[in-house]
């Protein structure tokens, strides 16, 4: 059995009649930047989301850039990342001129660990940018509640969670302004690059779709050095026909993982995702972790079985961030998730069958 690593043809197969039609009314209206496609959108993600504003922008990290700039962080600002992530949660605090301050994640769900971030803290730290790692909500009302003892911002990076939540409250909601990315791969994904900003205050909103769309309000007249970031009328309108999908294939996510719980269960020097108390997990990603993972990998690869890696280096180790002075050993934690980690095919439309071919050929392997 061939088993992709990831499978569009379930979710677009049958919406390829209403996605056409989206189509077709954004080619026939004529207007194709910043119009009633993207207000729809933001009004109705904002309404998934449980927040009072979304403001659709270019891509996810231009949502984190746009959401520091709000904030007012900049040069000579800290801000808490966790040492474990993809690098575009360092490359937002990069862009506004701060400094990233990694903080180790919790070994069994890869999260930002809210234990250590009190010790990283220094009267330079502006904000926190908790990411909800692979699909599971961040510990935050701890984060919260640290933020708001020590006078700090919180943007939540939330481009692997939508529908995630932790204690009731869904991930995107927490923070004070928050990212999230549409990438096609996402759980909630776009035709091509597309991204949002989500948060319950009206004026932060405000500079948002300011700052998105050239500083400006009225064209030709600039208020601030702004960016072109706008979501376009055609992914708005593609976004649209999917949203409403995006519960149930949460759920289909959520039952694909349950049966890899099971078929994998037992397996030595293979650990499987643990979700932490209080939070749920839209498994964006399936993460195994096993000291033999480039075996595993090229084992699974023979066997047609798509694998990924998320991710094989961790930010402190990337040559764009030599100039912090992070060495080999520094953040031991995520060195070794990114050394033992393995993403097995996940997709809504995955069967029973498919996993547990999945599981017979890993289980073949040890």
């Amino acid at each position: 059995m061939n088993i992709p690593f990831l499978s569009f043809e379930p979710q677009h197969a049958p919406l390829r009649d209403a996605m056409t039609a989206a189509f077709s009314r954004v080619y026939d209206s004529y207007w194709y930047v910043l119009g009633g496609e993207v207000k729809q959108f933001e009004q109705e993600y904002a309404a998934f989301n449980q927040v009072a504003h979304a403001v659709g922008v270019a891509n996810g990290l231009d949502a984190l850039v746009l959401a520091l700039r709000v904030l007012g962080v900049g040069p000579g600002d800290e801000v808490i990342v966790p040492s474990n992530t993809y690098i575009a949660t360092w490359l937002a605090v990069t862009q506004v001129g701060a400094t990233p301050v990694p903080v180790e994640p919790d070994p069994a769900t890869s999260n930002l660990d809210p234990t250590l971030i009190a010790a990283a803290l220094t009267p330079r730290t502006r904000a926190i940018m908790p990411v909800h790692l692979y699909g599971q909500a961040c510990r935050m009302t701890e984060i919260m509640a640290l933020a708001a003892q020590h006078n700090l911002y919180v943007v939540e990076d939330n481009a692997q969670s939508q529908g995630a939540a932790f204690e009731g409250g869904l991930t995107g909601s927490f923070g004070h302004v928050n990212g999230t990315s549409f990438y096609p791969g996402k759980n909630l994904g776009a035709l091509g690059d597309a991204g949002a900003v989500t948060t319950n205050d009206a004026g932060l909103a405000h500079k948002v779709q300011v700052l998105r769309n050239y500083g400006s309000q009225q064209k030709y007249y600039n208020e601030v050095v702004g960016y072109n970031s706008r979501l376009d009328e055609l992914q708005a309108a593609l976004l649209r026909v999917k949203l409403p999908h995006l519960s149930e294939w949460t759920h289909q996510r959520q039952q694909v993982a349950a049966w890899y719980d099971q078929h994998l269960a037992g397996i030595a020097d293979l650990r499987l995702p643990a979700v932490a108390e209080g939070a749920t997990h839209v498994y964006h990603l399936y993460v195994v972790h096993t000291p033999r993972r480039a075996a595993l990998q090229e084992h699974l690869t023979a066997q047609g079985i798509g694998s990924l890696i998320h991710y094989p280096v961790p930010p402190h180790l990337q040559q764009a961030y030599q100039a912090l002075g992070f060495a080999l050993g520094s953040f031991p934690i995520a060195e070794e998730l990114a050394n033992t980690c393995l993403s097995l095919p996940m997709w809504p439309g995955m069967t029973e069958a498919h996993v547990a071919a999945v599981a017979d050929a890993i289980r073949a392997f040890h």
